[in-house]
């Protein structure tokens, strides 16, 4: 190709409006980064709806060799512009939710309340809106044969994208990477809130075969007995155990051979940042402290790759917005090992 053969990669980032200044249009890449600008359930502070910006922003900065994967980006990533519509929906929406979980925290009794209901379905409509638009675009690149990464916005994000995948694949598991276990249900009133979408998809993804937690140190009660009444459909890697594990001298390649061995041939990687240690990403939305090295999730994917396993899409949730260029650079080198992985 020729824009291949005329980029330098030894060159600075050209600021092209493309991820890392690569040289890819739309058409020529095999991998497609969605961003999806969207926070409106957020429950602490928000802010990630502007994330696929700061990423993009940040890109830039980025060197291209890795050495897992060194000529792999020649197959092309592109990164699709932000859905303006979606801004404006998320602008709108945001403002009314804020409302209602204020009055959660000051103790309104909101079930109880039929003016409270009336906000709560019109967000929860709004909610279904967007999960439709994610899965019309995605559905759109899967069509053509392309791998996406879905650019979060909020861990509610990626909900309309894996209902997508299942016209794809008749069963996949789910690695999720997070710090919480996102199995509450209609959490705060909000049906597709970000700590509702691994219950969504338990409940509503019959193509999903299981799902495979790690990182996990902040959860509820519900959570814990849903986890427990699974069959085993829920494998949850507790941070405390695998911190104790490494205390008392297990590896960390040991221990990655457990998780990878929990999971199935085909696999969807939700990586929620927050599962990462907070110094990775300080102003991520609902930070916990502990969590994994920014090295060990790198380990772990390589792990993955290198087990035979067939990454069939990801998404990257909860990156801190405009403005946060520390949180900006981590989510900008994660995006890219995912691209990576999804090429190879």
């Amino acid at each position: 190709m020729t824009f291949i053969k005329n980029y330098n990669p030894n060159n600075p980032g050209v600021v092209n409006g493309q991820f890392m200044g690569l040289p890819f249009k739309e058409e020529d890449a095999h991998c497609v980064l969605l961003p999806v600008p969207w926070d409106v359930t957020t429950s602490f502070a928000e802010g990630t709806a502007t994330a696929p910006m700061n990423i993009l922003a940040s890109s830039y900065q980025l060197d291209i060799g890795d050495h897992a994967f060194p000529e792999t980006w020649k197959k092309g990533i592109f990164m699709v512009p932000s859905n303006p519509e979606i801004l404006k929906w998320n602008e709108k929406w945001r403002n009314k939710a804020t409302q209602i979980i204020t009055a959660w925290e000051e103790g309104e009794q909101i079930e109880e309340s039929d003016e409270w209901r009336i906000r709560l379905d019109d967000i929860n409509r709004a909610s279904e809106k967007l999960n439709t638009k994610v899965y019309n675009m995605s559905k759109k690149y899967l069509e053509l044969h392309k791998k996406v990464l879905l650019i979060g916005g909020d861990h509610s994000t990626p909900y309309g994208y894996i209902k997508a995948l299942e016209a794809y694949h008749e069963g996949f598991g789910v690695l999720q990477i997070d710090a919480h276990c996102d199995l509450r249900k209609a959490y705060e009133g909000f049906t597709y809130s970000h700590a509702s979408i691994m219950y969504n998809v338990m409940n509503d993804c019959p193509s999903v075969t299981n799902l495979v937690q790690v990182g996990i140190r902040d959860w509820c009660p519900e959570e814990e007995q849903r986890i427990n009444d699974s069959y085993g459909w829920v494998k949850t890697h507790f941070m405390h155990d695998m911190v104790q594990r490494i205390f008392e001298g297990e590896s960390w390649g040991d221990q990655c051979e457990r998780i990878v061995a929990d999971l199935p041939e085909r696999i969807y990687i939700s990586l929620d940042i927050d599962g990462l240690d907070p110094a990775n990403c300080p102003n991520t939305g609902t930070p916990v402290p502990g969590g994994l090295d920014y090295q060990q999730v790198i380990y772990l994917l390589e792990q993955i790759h290198d087990s035979g396993r067939e990454i069939i899409g990801a998404d990257l949730c909860e990156v801190a917005g405009a403005g946060n260029d520390w949180d900006g650079n981590v989510g900008a080198r994660l995006a890219y090992k995912l691209a990576l992985l999804l090429l190879d």
